[in-house]
């Protein structure tokens, strides 16, 4: 049997106390099940958005997509973790990845490292976190034995660290880009390579993970291509049929945005979808369309 469907949106914008609950409160109302914040240098502060978000709301999990494990040290991280997780009542789900855009580094004031330092810090940061919150002599405790951990992968050693420690394999369907900080989409024959890779390196796992993606384009439409101008001049290589194409875009009538939601479960095993803020709203009716036919 295919796992159900769960629902997130990554939540972008700062915004004061009062519009930010109101915010999470409509995510809860529209029925997705986690309420995501990232990290990012002019975002939202993860760790105090999502004990606000806890405050505001009753249902969805909460959840970093994802940390750049690059910005903590991970004793401190550790505290963080088990400290939002009491607060939230054991509702966190802690992504992690390596962070990709080399001007945030340098505007706090860190080092961003290689493609191999980023990806050794991160799995020394994984390994710190099991270690000190699987103590039970650590201070302050979460509210579980073991908070859900979620990594964002794509290349080869990323992938291996997902398959030997992430209960949730996060794939973003990008790669870097040749601009610093930017991403490329990946198409869908490039992406099932990728997510059969990592389904090699998590063969011998006792509990198959939770595969994610993140969708970067939603819209409900009869006419898509406009909605497609903005990404097809940001990457001048593809044509309007081949944007669509795309796993990370959902642009068409409503009921074929379904059937390629089923579709890519069927293909990927991509059962939890992330959708980004700007497009809560327009997500809403294909999940609802989704939990329809599942019940």
């Amino acid at each position: 049997m295919p796992r159900p469907f769960r629902f997130g949106v990554n939540l972008l914008t700062p915004a004061p106390a009062a519009e930010w609950r109101a915010k999470c409160r409509r995510a809860e109302e529209l029925g997705y099940d986690v309420i995501l914040v990232p990290d990012h240098l002019g975002m939202p502060a993860p760790f105090p958005a999502l004990v606000a978000a806890a405050e505001a709301t009753r249902r969805p999990r909460l959840g970093t997509f994802v940390l750049n494990a690059g910005f903590y040290n991970p004793a401190l991280l550790a505290r963080e973790v088990a400290t939002t997780d009491a607060l939230t009542g054991g509702r966190l789900e802690l992504g992690l990845g390596t962070g990709y855009v080399p001007a945030e580094h340098e505007r706090a004031g860190l080092p961003y490292g290689s493609p191999r330092e980023r990806v050794d810090h991160l799995r020394r940061t994984v390994e710190e976190l099991d270690r000190l919150l699987g103590s039970e002599e650590h201070q302050p405790r979460p509210a579980r034995p073991r908070v859900p951990l979620l990594i964002g992968a794509n290349g080869d050693r990323m992938l291996r660290l997902t398959a030997e420690y992430a209960d949730i394999a996060a794939f973003t369907g990008a790669r870097p880009g040749s601009a610093p900080g930017s991403l490329e989409p990946l198409t869908a024959e490039e992406l099932e390579e990728r997510v059969a890779r990592y389904r090699g390196l998590a063969a011998g796992r006792a509990e198959p993970a939770e595969l994610n993606l993140l969708i970067q384009l939603v819209a409900v439409t009869d006419d898509p291509e406009p909605v497609l101008k903005p990404l097809l001049e940001r990457q001048s290589w593809l044509t309007p049929d081949a944007a669509l194409a795309l796993p990370i875009v959902l642009a068409g009538r409503l009921e074929e945005l379904v059937a390629r939601v089923r579709a890519q479960r069927e293909r990927f095993g991509f059962s939890y979808l992330t959708v980004l803020e700007p497009y809560m709203e327009a997500f809403a009716p294909v999940m609802e369309r989704l939990r329809a036919e599942s019940a």
